[in-house]
């Protein structure tokens, strides 16, 4: 059967943060004709600028994205010099974004997080009492938001079975393997990182289990 992945995108997305997720589970079989996974990104708007200034064209927005059987969270952001917050720290703050994630949340069978997307998670209590990670620069943000998580810093991978967080930027792509492998088996993960070139190395990824 194949599993509809949903990529939540905002304006200041760390581009590797959804990109890499994105092209991992859109090549997973590909090359041997199989369709296993139908992958979109959505957002509150069509159009977002992605950090850099990148434009991304947006399949959904909320009112009309298919509900996701994995949603993967992605982060990004922090505060201007004046203070201004920008990416997940001003989305902290956005009840139509939260509320999204809380939607899908309710029915999803995994519920990816990479780098801050995490603190997401948390303003809507989602990792409370389970184990946790992030950006190594925003670890005390994450435990403030969940005060009730065990915050893994030395985690690439927080695996609570149903919701899985990664660590920063480049962390989300072992994650997704990670992911794929307890869904596909091993060969199909190994195939995917030998298209992609990506040194994948399960046996030194480091991951830490609810």
């Amino acid at each position: 059967m194949m599993l509809k992945v949903a990529v939540l995108l905002f304006n200041y997305v760390e581009v590797l943060d959804f990109a890499g997720p994105f092209e991992v589970f859109s090549v997973t079989g590909k090359k041997e004709g199989k369709d296993l996974f139908d992958v979109y990104t959505v957002a509150e708007t069509k159009t977002i600028s992605a950090r850099g200034g990148l434009s991304i064209n947006v399949h959904h927005t909320f009112t009309t994205c298919p509900l996701p059987d994995i949603l993967i969270v992605p982060g990004g952001g922090g505060f201007r010099s004046d203070g201004t917050p920008y990416g997940t720290r001003l989305e902290l703050h956005n009840d139509i974004l939260l509320d999204f994630i809380v939607k899908c949340a309710q029915t999803c069978t995994k519920l990816l997080s990479v780098c801050t997307g995490s603190t997401l998670l948390a303003k809507r209590g989602l990792l409370d009492g389970k184990v946790s990670t992030t950006h190594h620069l925003s670890l005390n943000v994450l435990q403030e938001l969940a005060p009730t998580s065990r915050v893994c810093a030395d985690a690439r991978v927080a695996d609570n079975g149903r919701v899985v967080c990664s660590g920063g930027i480049s962390a989300g792509i072992d994650m997704c393997f990670y992911v794929i492998t307890q869904l596909h088996g091993a060969e199909e993960t190994e195939r995917t990182a030998k298209y992609m070139e990506y040194n994948w190395q399960p046996d030194q990824l480091k991951v830490v289990k609810f």
